[in-house]
């Protein structure tokens, strides 16, 4: 009898050691929503062959989310080409990319019916353009079948790839978001495939290819940083004209994965939600629970709002 041989998820992490997995506060809390909307849009993603990052990230939001039929496409595979410490995606060789996709991603979206889609992918470097003439086709797959629907890629940092992120920005999805994570000490031992200033200047670049396209950048807090460390950050990102800014608790996935140096409580998110509001960003998301693509419906609705109401004070 021959028995399968289960491909481990994540091998670079396997000869590390264990860290504790925090006990959670009271404040951090999964909904557990399992309507028959949510059994519908698990369905719809099964039926087209479509990975998402709200699975393969284990999301906490899920069950609002699909419960909602909004769900987070993950293109390009579901295997990424690098190991940050606290990310719960597969990570190994990617297969190769799949041509019909962009379509799969295009009918799912009319199907569901979104007003707005969270496209994101895992890091491809294994590809000389990193994947960015994909995720370009999957904008305009959506565009074709569903004009009316507003298209936000979270994109990884093309390090590396030369100037592949303008075939992104040249399909002109309506937010270009691409997540910083954490604080640049941190990077060595959080992110350690990325580079700190690289993902900066990628979304400065976004902002410089099109100025109409909507910026956005997300946080976790709770790997180690310092308040002064996150303010530091938040002036680097209005420093390249980002629009959005989301922050978050981080919550260790496994043993194996970077440990929780501390949980941010409700009071100290309020705090960091005022501080980036007064540095001027369009919108901010600072909650425990919050997500890159959590609610971004509702935020992109605000942000199209926030980014008019300017406008008119300046004539």
């Amino acid at each position: 009898m021959n028995v399968p041989v289960l491909r481990q998820r994540h091998p670079e992490k396997a000869h590390r050691p264990d860290n504790a997995v925090s006990r959670k506060p009271k404040w951090i809390r999964r909904k557990k929503i399992e309507s028959q909307e949510y059994y519908e849009t698990r369905r719809l993603m099964r039926d087209h062959n479509l990975t998402t990052v709200c699975e393969e990230a284990a999301c906490p939001n899920i069950g609002e989310c699909w419960s909602k039929q909004h769900a987070t496409m993950m293109i390009m595979g579901e295997t990424c080409t690098r190991g940050c410490s606290f990310c719960n995606v597969s990570t190994g060789r990617p297969d190769a990319l799949d041509v019909f996709e962009p379509g799969r991603v295009a009918k799912a979206v009319q199907k569901l019916n979104l007003r707005h889609v969270v496209i994101t992918s895992v890091d491809r470097d294994d590809l000389d353009d990193g994947g960015a003439d994909h995720i370009a086709q999957t904008i305009r797959a959506v565009r074709h079948n569903c004009p009316d629907t507003s298209v936000e890629v979270l994109t990884p940092d093309f390090l590396g790839k030369g100037e592949a992120a303008d075939l992104v920005y040249e399909a002109a999805p309506d937010v270009f978001n691409h997540n910083l994570e954490t604080v640049p000490r941190l990077y060595t031992t959080v992110r350690p495939g990325a580079r700190y200033y690289q993902s900066l200047r990628l979304l400065d670049d976004a902002k410089r290819y099109n100025p109409s396209i909507f910026t956005k950048s997300g946080l976790m807090v709770g790997l180690g940083e310092t308040p002064e460390e996150v303010r530091q950050v938040m002036d680097d990102l209005r420093a390249a004209n980002v629009d959005f800014l989301t922050v978050g608790q981080y919550l260790q996935p496994t043993a194996k994965h970077h440990p929780v140096d501390r949980f941010w409580t409700p009071e100290d998110f309020e705090k960091l939600e005022k501080a980036a509001r007064a540095k001027g960003f369009l919108g901010v998301s600072a909650t425990p629970m919050t997500r890159s693509s959590f609610h971004a419906d509702e935020d992109f609705a605000a942000l199209k709002q926030a980014r008019e109401t300017v406008l008119a004070a300046k004539n």
